[in-house]
């Protein structure tokens, strides 16, 4: 066993776990062990269900890593024991009783907007057109586009999910604001860090920076990792 922190990554909404692939090639590289959660987004209790089995399944201390909704999912099955760390990427922050949607609530709406179409039988998506500007501003048209095609049909349940008991109460949390990002505006995104008490690093990118920038992503899951593995070995 590796004296790192193992890494699991968890996906947010439109999207799976496959977008991960250039943070996890840079982290495997590096001699971590990692794992990817592919959440069914139905319901948040369902995906921090997933999340909480791939953790079961880890032989030593994580690093939590979530995105966009990953953050939420990350918040609520975070309490995991396996669990030393959290790292939210351009992510929600909910608290106690909190939702994604109660975030949302919050945001201002004097900027860009997600172009979240009306939900159908319960399931939401991106207006396919505006995928790019909105999701994926810093990838190309045809990543952009392949992303647009494939999106996971993201149900409504899980925007109304609450947080049972935030993991972020208990653990050290990172967090990496998108400058460019027009899905969770930047300023909400420094407000929840700071609300959480995360060391925060901030990078010129779009909400899809674990995919357009990913070793900034890596680095700061490095930065996570090197300090709870510090704080391990400090308390052994």
């Amino acid at each position: 066993m590796s004296d790192k922190p193992n890494v699991v990554l968890v996906h947010g909404g439109f999207v799976d776990g496959s977008g991960w692939q250039g943070v996890y090639d840079l982290l495997a590289a590096d001699g971590y062990r990692v794992s990817v959660v592919q959440n069914p987004t139905l319901s948040l209790e369902g995906d921090a269900t997933a999340t909480r089995m791939i953790l079961d399944r880890q032989d030593g201390p994580a690093i939590l890593v979530g995105h966009s909704y990953g953050g939420a999912v990350i918040s609520e099955a975070g309490t995991h024991e396996r669990v030393a760390g959290l790292a939210y990427i351009c992510a929600f922050t909910p608290d106690a009783g909190e939702s994604v949607n109660t975030l949302l609530g919050t945001f201002p709406t004097d900027g860009p907007q997600p172009p979240i179409l009306p939900p159908v039988d319960g399931f939401l998506f991106l207006d396919r057109d505006k995928f790019h500007a909105s999701f994926a501003g810093d990838l190309s048209a045809e990543q952009a586009g392949f992303m647009a095609d494939s999106q996971v049909p993201w149900g409504v349940e899980a925007l109304g999910g609450t947080i049972s008991e935030p993991a972020w109460r208990s653990e050290p949390s990172w967090y990496l604001v998108t400058t460019e990002d027009r899905m969770i505006p930047p300023e909400a995104q420094r407000t929840m860090s700071e609300r959480i008490g995360a060391t925060v690093v901030e990078v010129d990118a779009s909400h899809s920076v674990y995919v357009s920038q990913p070793a900034a992503v890596a680095d700061l899951i490095k930065q996570a990792a090197a300090a709870t593995a510090k704080e391990t070995a400090t308390v052994a």
